[in-house]
């Protein structure tokens, strides 16, 4: 029990962090959204360089890269992570918050979808309405933005991509993230160069404060990653699916309590159908754990 109760106050810590990102970026919006990007890459990829020293994972980050069944599913990890990164930070930075929560919503039921399509996974009654109410609710979106919500959708493919590459690769979360950005590094540092040749560079022009934000995107990164990782170990799927739903749920207050963001009516109906999706599919999730639960008892009656 106490190991568990240490579990889920890692796991909670993990995603209260992702929570309040929206307030983080905010604070950087000075620059553009490819520019800190570059900077969160190269930043991350020195802080996990770090722990990779003090925990001494060479020998399972060479033993990655010595297999390519395992490293290049990383290699797609790391563009898909830039990509999911990125759209973060523009969505945040262009007053987007409470679309970049819809995308997080969104992203357990399509990482369900992508288990059907490439895993061959089967997918239970109760599933299947989940899903088909999450795509009336995008398309009750698309319809009251007289646009698709491009934001989410970008972030819910990214990071559902992203899931299934990790689960591919079968890596740590250190030894897989430090192949990730060290695979992305040298596209960020290019990026850098050119923004600082054109004299768009805007990040050390913003004084020492503003910087030291920047740099800390590196450790900010790495630490809810290392503290999901330490409450996977600990704690059941099903609490840690349940401390899913945090992070988002926080960035939709903050999108609309903070940065005041407008909820038109189709646009709470659209949203009150992703929860709704969302209630029947956890719901569905731990009827079916207490079932596998009582099966051996059952068994033995």
């Amino acid at each position: 029990m106490p190991e568990q109760r240490r579990g889920f106050g890692f796991g909670l810590t993990a995603y209260l962090l992702w929570g309040l990102f929206p307030l983080y970026w905010k604070l950087l919006d000075s620059s553009g959204a490819l520019e800190l990007l570059a900077h969160r890459i190269l930043w991350a990829m020195l802080t996990i360089v770090g722990l990779v020293l003090v925990r001494r994972r060479f020998g399972q980050v060479r033993a990655l890269l010595a297999e390519p069944r395992r490293r290049w599913p990383l290699v797609a990890a790391a563009v898909l992570i830039s990509v999911n990164w990125g759209g973060y930070i523009w969505g945040v930075n262009n007053g987007r918050v409470v679309e970049t929560s819809l995308g997080y919503f969104i992203t357990p039921l399509f990482t369900v979808l992508l288990g059907v399509i490439f895993l061959k996974e089967r997918l239970r009654v109760a599933q299947w309405i989940a899903l088909g109410i999450a795509f009336v609710a995008v398309a009750a979106l698309t319809i009251e933005n007289g646009r698709p919500p491009w934001v989410a959708i970008v972030l819910t493919f990214s990071f559902g991509f992203y899931g299934l590459a990790k689960k591919r690769a079968g890596a740590g979360a250190i030894e897989g993230m430090a192949v990730e950005t060290a695979t992305i590094a040298p596209l960020a540092l290019a990026m850098l160069v050119v923004l600082a040749l054109q004299g768009d560079s805007t990040v050390t022009h913003q004084g020492p404060g503003y910087l030291t934000l920047v740099l800390l995107t590196g450790p900010l990164t790495a630490v809810p990653l290392l503290l999901f990782g330490a409450a996977a170990t600990r704690v059941s799927m099903t609490t840690l699916g349940l401390l899913n739903y945090v992070a988002p749920i926080m960035q939709f207050v903050i999108g609309i309590l903070v940065f005041h963001e407008q909820m038109s009516s189709m646009r709470w109906a659209g949203f009150a159908l992703v929860w709704l999706a969302l209630m029947i599919f956890t719901w569905d999730s731990m009827a079916r754990r207490r079932a596998l639960r009582l099966e051996p008892v059952a068994a033995t009656v």
